[in-house]
């Protein structure tokens, strides 16, 4: 078959992967320069190592985004760590990346307190039978179960921060127990940065017959007469026996508006956050604790959500000697900071690093970099899974996985991998019958 992919991030090249292995002709298009998606990264000349655009990097849990790697021989290029995560509580910052570290935290207080959460906590580690739980939002089913100190000192501030006011209260449960279930405090990432990583895979693709069109959007995608899919680019159009769009179910819905309207009112329908990151080089290292991951309350006046000090991670010597921060908050994509420019934004955000660290000075900022996109977070909401769409569409021959259908599962590459293996797999099945 002659197969079109739309999208060279992780969901299209692993899937783009099994199908040239299947003996299957495979065209990638991707509207930019380079494959990765939202993985991708980039890298100043004095670096050895590329810098992920978006905060970026693997549990030891994610199964298929490591199998991928080994298929691939690169196992050999993982870096493995465990960097510290620390919450915030009364002005001061506590471990959270342990099960003992959390019980320690004060800001659960004690006795009863510490004992819901730690049960909470087991049985939601311990359980694989989330489907009971996307039938109640986390702000009830912690407050029964956790309590109310332990909700609203640790997970409240968090929904807050990740989903804002407007939709904290109102996400399922599952979405929790998918983030707590399987976790790992070790994480890994690859030799070079995520962006070498695509770069090696998409390599790999086309050393194996993948033709990937970069710069090449898609504007339209439609069904001839003859059952053929047309996808058309900018002063091109091409035939494909089958077609999977990656894209975010918006823009889907823009490509594909041939779709029965159920189909396309479905797309139009899913809740999603976009995000909004500012990077920081700076002159001197902000936590000399070593802390990586600030989990940041809003409620305590922080302009962002995560604070990730990333050559806590990683050696500064792979950046050139540059301490590199990660400023970053999921927002809707009607809020200010869309609009601000990266001067305004980084005046929003330098009160913070100085709340983190009084030594801090403008002055040690030696470069700034922003990042935005519109689709960056899904909002599952209660009985979620109904509203997911199918990865067949309705129209023969077209199909479609996005970070959107990966639920329970929280957004992620090791989901994109999986995804886009599975809609591998349900086009090579059709095509057999």
């Amino acid at each position: 078959m002659k197969i079109a992919i739309v999208g060279c991030g992780l969901a299209g090249m692993s899937a783009a992967y099994d199908l040239v292995n299947a003996g299957h002709q495979v065209d990638i298009f991707e509207s930019t320069d380079y494959p990765g998606g939202l993985a991708g990264g980039f890298k100043e000349p004095e670096w050895t190592w590329s810098l992920e655009k978006f905060y970026h990097h693997w549990f030891l849990s994610d199964s298929q985004m490591l199998g991928l790697i080994e298929e691939l021989g690169l196992k050999d290029h993982l870096v493995i760590r465990q960097p510290k995560t620390v919450m915030y509580h009364k002005g001061q910052f506590y471990p959270f990346d342990s099960i003992p570290a959390a019980i320690l935290y004060p800001g659960l207080g004690w006795g009863i307190n510490k004992i819901r959460f730690g049960l909470a906590t087991l049985y939601i580690r311990l359980t694989r039978n989330w489907k009971p739980m996307e039938h109640v939002t986390v702000d009830t089913w912690m407050r029964k179960w956790a309590g109310e100190t332990a909700y609203n000192q640790m997970w409240l501030p968090m929904l807050d921060g990740k989903f804002g006011e407007h939709y904290a209260r109102q996400v399922n449960m599952a979405w929790m127990w998918a983030r707590l279930h399987s976790r790992t405090t070790k994480l890994a990432t690859f030799e070079g940065g995520f962006q070498a990583f695509a770069d090696a895979f998409a390599a790999e693709l086309q050393k194996r017959g993948v033709t990937i069109h970069y710069k090449t959007g898609v504007d339209q995608i439609h069904q001839n007469d003859d059952g053929k899919i047309t996808v058309a680019t900018k002063g091109s159009e091409q035939n494909f026996d089958r077609c999977l769009v990656t894209v975010s179910p918006a823009l889907m819905a823009h490509m594909a508006p041939d779709l029965p309207s159920d189909y396309l009112q479905g797309l139009l329908n899913l809740k999603s956050l976009g995000a909004v990151v500012m990077v920081l080089a700076i002159k001197h290292r902000l936590s000399d604790k070593g802390y990586y991951w600030f989990n940041l309350p809003k409620a305590a006046g922080f302009p962002f959500l995560a604070l990730v000090e990333h050559t806590n991670f990683l050696p500064k010597e792979y950046y050139g000697g540059d301490h590199l921060l990660y400023c970053g908050d999921y927002l809707e994509t009607d809020h200010e900071y869309f609009k601000l420019t990266q001067e305004e934004l980084l005046e929003r955000f330098l009160p913070a690093l100085q709340r983190i660290n009084p030594e801090f000075k403008p002055d040690w900022v030696r470069k700034t970099w922003l990042f935005k996109t519109n689709y960056a977070q899904p909002v599952p909401l209660v009985d979620h899974s109904r509203n997911i769409p199918d990865i067949r569409t309705p129209m023969a021959g077209l199909y479609f996985a996005s970070m959107s259908q990966v639920y329970p599962w929280d957004r992620g590459t090791n989901f994109a991998v999986e995804i886009g293996r599975k809609a591998a797999r349900m086009i090579l099945t059709d095509s057999q019958k």
